[in-house]
């Protein structure tokens, strides 16, 4: 049986909301540098977690949402308008995200994403998500770090020039350590790790965002469900945001 582990940072949840706590199902001991060092906590959902009560999980302490929008040139997440939705009507800064296929121009796939998330109303950067995707039943390929660049640099710039904000890259330990992905310069990086400290999976790198697990446990939300950190105090936040929520 699955014992909850419970995290709540007191200068984002106050006592009165003692028993709606985000934590997680299968915590790991990262030291003294660990999530629980940072203040500022958010999760990223797609249609996995089903209909989310947003109200439950904006009471929860949690500080931002990254909200998958669209994969490859032809999908789009069927919770996605809803989440998006009510994610801002409960005042939680939320971004978008695009799960990239490299069997798809990235020209093709920058579209699908402009089409699909609406500019108006404010929002955090748009994200583009890459990593190797090996359950594909329709797309293998892994091209050449160079190549992977390449297309990353295409996607980036006319999402960039459509909403005015230089999109973030997502991605986990084994693609950037196979494509070199953290070569592109001007963009900021949201980094999986969720068994050691992103100092130590990808050294001298620095993060915004820090994907710490796939197993939070956060009220509103069916089973585990990934959970974020941002890489700063209260106030970083506030100032990145007033720099990043257009």
């Amino acid at each position: 049986m699955l014992r909850p582990f419970l995290l709540c940072l007191a200068l984002i949840c106050g006592p009165a909301l003692a028993t709606e706590r985000y934590g997680d199902y299968a915590p790991v001991d990262f030291g003294p540098r660990g999530p629980s060092s940072y203040p500022v906590h958010g999760l990223d959902v797609a249609r996995f977690q089903n209909e989310i009560d947003w109200r439950r999980v904006a009471l929860s302490g949690v500080a931002f949402a990254f909200i998958k929008a669209t994969e490859g040139g032809d999908l789009k997440d069927a919770q996605f308008d809803r989440n998006w939705q009510l994610a801002a009507r409960e005042g939680i800064p939320r971004g978008a995200y695009h799960f990239y296929y490299f069997c798809t121009p990235p020209e093709v796939q920058a579209q699908w994403f402009i089409q699909n998330v609406p500019r108006r109303g404010r929002a955090l950067p748009p994200v583009l998500d890459m990593e190797w995707n090996p359950f594909s039943p329709t797309c293998v390929v892994r091209p050449p770090g160079a190549e992977v660049r390449r297309q990353a640099q295409i996607f980036l710039d006319i999402v960039e020039r459509y909403y005015g904000q230089r999109p973030i890259i997502y991605t986990t330990p084994e693609f950037y350590e196979q494509t070199g992905i953290g070569q592109i310069e001007g963009v900021e990086f949201w980094l999986r790790a969720v068994a050691k400290t992103p100092d130590q999976v990808y050294p001298g790198k620095r993060w915004t965002f820090w994907q710490y697990t796939g197993t939070g446990i956060v009220p509103g939300v069916e089973g585990g469900v990934d959970i974020n950190v941002f890489a700063g105090s209260e106030g970083d936040w506030s100032r990145w945001l007033r720099q990043h929520h257009k």
